[in-house]
């Protein structure tokens, strides 16, 4: 068995115990509970157990402590994942957006977001879900809105004689 890690001392189980009273984060609470607990006497794993974390998450909050203090106790920032388009790609989706798609190129007259996934597939090799194309068009600060669709070879023509009461082939 290893030898027990030792637990800097400059503040008491019942110093700890106040800190964790008013700490917000409730995380960085157990940990100091749970820390106040080990230094009480009670033994790694039932200090960790009446904290509500195992005993490996107990020697790694007595490490952090231990370099940084009370502020290492707390949650460190998560990074967040690259971005799978490039800004020039991101550029042309929304020049291709505000062109509109070409029925005969693209098969559709109005964009939806599945026509998006599938034009950046075909242009770049990225896929998207549909969901996840809403978040890069959040982004890129288009909103959800749908225009009326409308088919590429309607004839006004037809439509005024239609609304008259008339058919264009009688």
């Amino acid at each position: 068995m290893g030898k027990a890690l030792k637990i800097r001392d400059e503040l008491s189980a019942e110093a700890l115990r106040r800190e964790a009273r008013r700490e917000k984060d409730g995380r960085a609470a157990a940990r100091m509970y749970a820390i106040a607990h080990a230094l009480d006497g009670l033994s790694r794993a039932e200090a960790a157990r009446l904290a509500g974390m195992e005993r490996q998450a107990l020697r790694d909050a007595v490490v952090r402590y231990n370099a940084e203090g009370l502020s290492g106790l707390h949650d460190r920032p998560r990074g967040r994942p690259r971005r799978r388009l490039e800004p020039g790609e991101e550029a042309a989706l929304a020049a291709a957006i505000e062109r509109g798609p070409d029925p005969d190129a693209d098969g559709c007259c109005a964009w939806t977001r599945a026509d998006l996934c599938r034009w950046l597939e075909a242009e770049y090799g990225k896929t998207y879900h549909p969901s996840s194309m809403s978040r890069v068009l959040r982004r890129l600060g288009f909103s959800r809105q749908k225009a009326r669709p409308f088919h590429p070879k309607k004839d006004p023509e037809a439509q005024e004689a239609f609304k008259k009461g008339g058919s264009p082939n009688r």
